[in-house]
Parts: C-alpha cells; sequence; structure tokens
C-alpha cells in the first residue's frame, strides 16, 4: 500500500513539475518572442537561434540541453524520496538566484510563485520519507529495497 500511495503521490507532483515547465517556457517566450536579429546577437542568444529559432528548446542557463540523465531513479524509496528533496531545493535555489537578478516584476511574480510550490513540494517529500521510514524496520531501514527485495532477503541482510 505504501508503494502505491507513494507513486500516486509522486505523479501528482510530476504533473505539476511539468506545469512549471510549461510556465518557464511560456514566460521565455514572452520576453524573446520580438527580438530583433541585432538584439539576438546583442544579448548572446545567436547560437540558440541558429538551432531553435525563438523556439522553447530545455537548456540549462549554461546552455546544456535537458537529458533523461536528469531524471533519477533508483527503485528504493528512500533513495528516491532523498533525490526528490534534492531536486526541490535545487530548484529553489535556482529560483532564489534568478529572482537575485530579475528587475522584471512580472517575472519576479511567476518565480515566486515557482519557489512557494518548490517549498511546498519538499515538505510533501519530507512527509512521505517519514511515512516509508515510520512503515519499514525502522532499525535497519538502509539494509534492503523495499521495492525488490523480499522479507526473507531483509531478514538475511540483517
Amino acid at each position: 500500500m505504501l508503494w502505491l500511495w507513494g507513486r500516486i503521490f509522486g505523479t501528482d507532483i510530476g504533473t505539476e513539475e511539468l506545469g512549471h515547465m510549461e510556465m518557464i517556457s511560456a514566460l521565455v517566450y514572452q520576453l524573446t518572442r520580438n527580438m530583433c536579429i541585432d538584439e539576438i546577437k546583442k544579448d548572446g542568444f545567436d547560437a540558440y537561434f541558429v538551432d531553435h529559432t525563438n523556439g522553447i528548446y530545455p537548456v540549462s542557463a549554461a546552455g546544456i540541453p535537458f537529458k533523461m540523465d536528469y531524471l533519477a531513479s533508483k527503485g528504493d524509496i528512500i533513495t528516491d524520496l532523498h533525490e526528490d528533496l534534492a531536486a526541490e531545493q535545487k530548484a529553489r535555489t535556482t529560483y532564489d538566484n534568478i529572482l537575485r537578478l530579475s528587475d522584471d516584476p512580472d517575472v519576479k511574480d511567476v518565480i515566486r510563485f515557482l519557489r512557494e510550490r518548490e517549498i511546498v513540494h519538499y515538505q510533501r517529500f519530507g512527509e512521505a520519507l517519514r511515512i516509508a521510514q515510520d512503515n519499514l524496520d525502522c532499525k535497519n531501514y538502509y539494509a534492503f529495497n523495499p521495492g525488490f527485495d523480499t522479507a526473507q532477503a531483509a531478514k538475511v541482510a540483517k
């Protein structure tokens, strides 16, 4: 039952995260859609423009394209929840940095909203981690992978 709850819970946050990506993409599009070629060159978007024109393509601030490698999953609820917690904190830090750099009130409003959601997600993943730990063998919950190992294997690992 815990596994099922975790998958349903994770799917809800995953869906919301895709919505965040859509919001950021729309924001970037609104900020860049009317740029002329001289502005594109002056602002350093010329290499991006050559490959994508003004289309939204997921890259980091350093220009590194998004890869599926960024989605980490081990199939172990403890490991995966720690990964989720770290991802939420990294997103919050990125939003903090954008807020430091931006002077556009419309951009800041969107980023503040997204930052707040990352904090809520962090709290929910923290709650999920506590529930998982409370429902595993609390004396030794790092000794086995509850998504794979059987109860007998867990006893052997002790």
